[in-house]
């Protein structure tokens, strides 16, 4: 048996489609479906060969916020092709108010940000796999310089 990736992931949240909304207008995801009056929400990235990327479900406007360093799940990361798209990204997600941090982990250049109820997710872009250092790491993120040393280049298919 070999995993080859994660196909999508499924999240509980308040209301769905406010989410489906949200991730539309930050992400640029689709609608792909609405279930249940609305309750259950699959949307996809526009490159994606999945039915869906992410499907969300509502729990209701009650629910708590996800508990920091509680079990579950940390992060969902999704990649980008290019440093510019990050870059174009980190904007995006500032103007969203949803921007929460951003790291250079080596093999990644990576933006955290949490959506409308507190779901932390990361944003990142693989380096070129000859780059990648010899164990892992976390610094401080110098996009403006990774953007300069990095400009043109695509990884998407580097890392499969």
């Amino acid at each position: 048996m070999t995993i080859r990736r994660l196909n999508h992931a499924v999240l509980y949240v308040r209301d769905a489609r406010q989410s489906a909304a949200w991730f539309g207008d930050v992400l640029g995801f689709r609608v792909v479906a609405d279930a249940f009056d609305g309750r259950a929400v699959f949307i996809r990235d526009d490159g994606s060969t999945n039915d869906h990327d992410l499907g969300l479900f509502s729990v209701g406007a009650a629910a708590p916020s996800p508990a920091r360093g509680a079990v579950g799940l940390y992060h969902l990361a999704w990649q980008v092709e290019t440093i510019e798209q990050l870059a174009s990204l980190r904007q995006r997600l500032s103007d969203h108010g949803a921007l929460a941090g951003e790291s250079d982990h080596g093999v990644s250049k990576s933006l955290y940000a949490k959506d409308p109820d507190g779901i932390e997710f990361e944003v990142m872009w693989a380096a070129p796999r000859e780059a990648w250092p010899d164990g892992p790491f976390t610094s401080r993120l110098d996009l403006d310089a990774e953007l300069t040393r990095w400009a043109g280049v695509n990884t998407a298919d580097d890392v499969a």
